[in-house]
């Protein structure tokens, strides 16, 4: 192939379907509709035109209906099991991007796309054209010339002459030869018995064809495979026509309407809109940008007076900041925006530093004129992340105060199901508005440079829009929060809490490096220990941490029982592993090491770390707008994951300490999601038990085994407990019997006394499976929506995995709506008391605060009595408190 020549490239746009489907799995938007095989299509589709910058290019299908090959041969692909339910309702919105993409979609009834790639590489390779096919398929190899090579962009791999004959032992045109005699089970091409593909490839290099074979037979060492030839010769030259492509059809299009044009970014817009694609979108989108005409500079005092006297006067203030770090306790301050009114806005820099910036206001003076403003708690702010602003503007010493609407909450809380709620995505989606990206300012990868060294005249449209268009989407989403019922949980629960995680953030916690030095050492020297253990087993050394030679060492040297493979091996994760344990010592011995790796370098090893260099304490980010039930997530570091039922985790733990002089407690709701679920369900058996003090557990023993509560086990209370927790994730009979170590029958026996016991909780589950699939969605007690859009899947793992949701969100849920507002209670509390104590950390059901000693009374009884308040239901809500000199102690 030579450089000069046009090139032209045919997409196996049938392949990719299938390929794209399996390569991403369970994707689907806002409304339940699967994406995925949209998704990755679209991706290896662009992936083709930005690397290879292609001049020609067609996407070929299959056609609908059967084929010729359907009516030489009724079993032909009759193997291939049905097309997957959820992929179905795709192939038509891939059809459609490809045309809004402006690229050819070919297809031609009766024939297979590889039919129409055939036949127009042929034509246009004849005609001088440089043409590759994106194909995984070997069939097409048969095509092959010294113009037409094959391109595998899934595996980065090029077929040319070489390959083939690699492949099949000679030129292209011996591939249908092979392939008649190997037959291809994968297309249900019989071939003849007997002979593989290595046999074949032999065959064809002694005797050229299938008919030079067939007629000397007699020349085939082997009496059996004589047999086989002569019984299935016809079968062979049957094969030989299935495999052999139409490489003549009468396809009338001509080189020039394969030529790649423009897009068509309104058609795309729409599209990806509705699959949403926010990546993608803000790629392609037609929407509008900024003009920029309505944003003014502030770089003078009277500038700044100007702008003061606008923002006094007005019901509702939208702002923003820009800064030098992610992290807004090391982030310094860039610039500040506001905004009023659509389209009008104001950036005032205070801290670029470039060769040539100009003088800038002092950042003291302007973050003191802006004080009475910002601090005033009956004016009306806006914000996107506020809690964000809110830090870096403390660190910058400026409290702010009557922050009222935070739009990212919004959208969390009005548009449950939607997958992201930044600025950018909330401007396409809600005002058909395109967002300058922070990289179009600040360049990506290593040409990146800090907002800081970003030209101010730059700086100006792009952090003004963020004023501006975080004002705009207020005023979209406010009404929806009413209509969605979402106003009270945005009023009284989301926006207290924000300022609460902010404090919490602001405060930190302190941790003891020293200890965690030491824990990381003594971990060490354990793993080097299990290490040699392993490596004794084993039978020599070998790199414990690499899941390729450990794969090797278990199911090829020692020969244990193999699992699943991988593209890079044999599998050795957690699930296979743990069922290897249970009968053989290295696997219970390699889970150990991993399990003291993963503390070690997650925690000993990174916590120490993380502490801030001016406070000396750790400052997790509380992410209030990210779970599916409303629950927060921690991150940088994330504290939520920290094992509790292992003694190392246990002993990681021992590193969080208070303030000098001070106590840690911690506070712990007593299986609050059970309790729940007895109020939620009104199952009166569940109910009395808990209003008696009951152990639950014994109790749900008790009653599935039907034995008196003093002749319940710790065996039968274990497999109560299991069930009880199982309900709650909508657990199998087969999850069960996994977890228990008994037979699914015996598991399945234990679910149906569970229900006949609590019948009024089989009855929740299936009436919130059915609100699920009437809504989309299901609600908490306090009203917070939990999407569980796939519930009407067609694919039934996905439908499954909703419907588990369906049960679970709206217990889970109600318990993150009960300890946030707990802890807005106790917040108030201790600022109206003005008591020290610090709220420090959220984890799951737990609040953890750091406490001075004379404190500790008061605090104790606040806490308890404010989160035992927190929500009234037909159950008592009970509270474990407890107190230490570090996080274990207390809990």
């Amino acid at each position: 192939m030579t450089d000069q020549a046009q090139r032209l490239y045919l997409i196996d746009g049938s392949s990719y379907i299938y390929r794209a489907y399996y390569a991403i799995r369970q994707l689907s938007n806002s409304k339940g509709l699967a994406t995925n095989a949209v998704l990755g299509f679209t991706n290896m589709l662009l992936k083709v035109v930005r690397e290879e910058q292609p001049d020609h290019l067609a996407v070929i299908f299959d056609a609908k209906g059967p084929t010729f090959r359907k009516e030489i041969y009724p079993e032909y692909k009759a193997n291939r099991s049905a097309m997957p339910e959820d992929l179905r309702p795709q192939i038509p919105l891939i059809k459609e991007l490809v045309q809004a993409f402006n690229m050819p979609a070919l297809e031609l009834a009766g024939y297979e796309a590889d039919d129409i790639i055939a036949t127009l590489a042929r034509r246009f390779a004849a005609e001088g054209m440089a043409v590759t096919v994106v194909t995984g398929d070997k069939d097409l190899m048969q095509i092959v010339d010294e113009r037409i090579r094959l391109l595998d962009t899934m595996k980065d791999q090029v077929v040319g002459l070489e390959e083939v004959a690699e492949r099949f032992g000679g030129t292209p045109d011996k591939v249908v030869e092979v392939q008649a005699l190997a037959g291809d089970s994968s297309d249900n091409v019989p071939g003849v018995p007997g002979i593989g593909e290595k046999t074949a490839r032999q065959l064809i290099q002694d005797f050229g064809s299938v008919e030079n074979l067939l007629d000397n037979i007699d020349q085939v060492s082997g009496k059996k495979r004589q047999e086989n030839l002569r019984q299935f010769g016809e079968q062979a030259l049957l094969s030989k026509q299935l495999v052999t492509l139409v490489d003549d059809l009468n396809l009338e299009i001509d080189y020039e309407q394969l030529m790649i044009s423009e897009p068509n970014r309104e058609k795309l817009t729409g599209l990806f809109k509705e699959l949403e694609f926010h990546k993608l979108l803000q790629e392609f989108s037609s929407d509008q940008r900024a003009s920029g005409e309505g944003y003014r500079l502030v770089l003078t005092e009277a500038e700044l007076n100007d702008m003061l006297a606008a923002l006094q006067k007005a019901e509702m203030v939208a702002f923003d900041t820009e800064t030098t770090s992610l992290d807004p306790l090391r982030a310094d301050l860039v610039g500040l925006s506001f905004a009023i009114e659509a389209e009008q806005g104001w950036y005032v820099p205070v801290g670029h530093r470039y060769l040539g910036a100009p003088e800038q206001l002092d950042c003291q003076m302007v973050l003191d004129r802006l004080q009475p403003l910002l601090g005033d708690e009956k004016r009306v702010k806006v914000a996107q992340n506020g809690k964000y602003d809110l830090l870096v503007l403390r660190r910058a010493g400026l409290e702010v105060a009557g922050l009222s609407f935070d739009t990212m909450l919004a959208s969390y809380l009005a548009n449950p199901a939607a997958k992201s709620h930044s600025l950018d995505n909330l401007a396409g989606d809600l005002l058909g508005y395109r967002t300058i990206s922070y990289s179009e300012v600040c360049g990506s990868g290593r040409n990146r440079i800090g907002f800081e060294e970003v030209e101010i005249e730059k700086a100006l449209t792009y952090a003004t829009e963020d004023a501006d268009i975080t004002l705009r989407l207020q005023q979209k989403l406010a009404p929806q929060l009413v209509e969605s019922g979402q106003q009270q949980l945005f009023d009284e629960i989301e926006m207290p809490l924000l300022a609460v995680l902010a404090d919490m953030e602001w405060a930190g916690i302190r941790i003891d490096s020293e200890f965690l030095n030491n824990l990381s050492k003594e971990m060490e020297g354990k793993m080097r220990t299990l290490e040699e253990e392993i490596h004794r087993i084993a039978g020599g050394p070998f790199n414990v941490a690499s899941p390729k030679q450990l794969g090797e060492v278990l199911f090829e040297r020692l020969d244990l029982p193999r699992g699943k493979k991988t593209k890079t091996g044999w599998s050795t994760d957690v699930e296979v592993l743990t069922k290897l344990a249970e009968e053989h010592d290295i696997a219970a011995r390699i889970l150990e090491y991993r399990s003291l790796a993963k503390l070690k370098s997650t925690y000993c090893d990174a916590l120490p770390r993380l502490v801030h260099p001016d406070t000396g304490r750790i400052h997790t980010s509380f992410n209030q707008a990210v779970t599916a039930t409303g629950r927060l997530s921690s991150s940088e570091p994330n504290l939520q994951n920290i094992p509790i039922r292992t003694e190392e985790g246990r002993r990681i733990r021992e590193a969080f300490v208070p303030a000098e002089g001070n106590l840690l407690l911690a506070a712990d709701y007593s299986q609050v999601e059970l309790r729940i679920l007895a109020h939620m369900a009104d199952e009166p058996a569940l109910k009395e038990s808990f209003a008696q003090g009951e152990d639950i557990h014994t109790r749900t023993a008790s009653e599935i085994f039907g034995v008196f509560l003093e002749l319940v086990t710790p065996e039968m209370r274990r497999s109560a407990k299991t069930i009880n927790f199982g309900v709650l994730y909508g657990m199998s009979a087969f999850g069960l019997a996994k977890s228990l170590g008994i037979g699914r029958k015996e598991a399945q026996e234990y679910i149906d006394s569970y229900f006949a016991r609590y019948p009024k909780v089989l009855e929740f589950m299936e009436a919130k499976k059915e609100e699920g699939r009437q809504q989309g969605y299901v609600n908490t007690l306090f009203g917070r929506r939990c999407s569980v859009a796939e519930i009407n899947s067609r694919n039934g793992a996905v439908r499954g995995y909703a419907e588990r949701n369906a049960i679970n969100y709206p217990i889970q849920g109600t318990a993150a709506d009960i300890i946030k507002i707990a802890m807005v209670a106790i917040s108030r509390r201790l600022q109206q008391e003005k008591l020290q104590t610090r709220m420090v950390l959220q984890v799951h059901d737990e609040l953890v605060f750091d406490v001075p000693e004379g404190e500790l009374d008061a605090v104790r009884s606040l806490v308890r009595k404010e989160m035992e308040g927190a929500a009234s239901l037909s159950v008592p809500l009970l509270v474990d408190v407890g107190t230490g000199r570090n996080w274990r102690e207390a809990h």
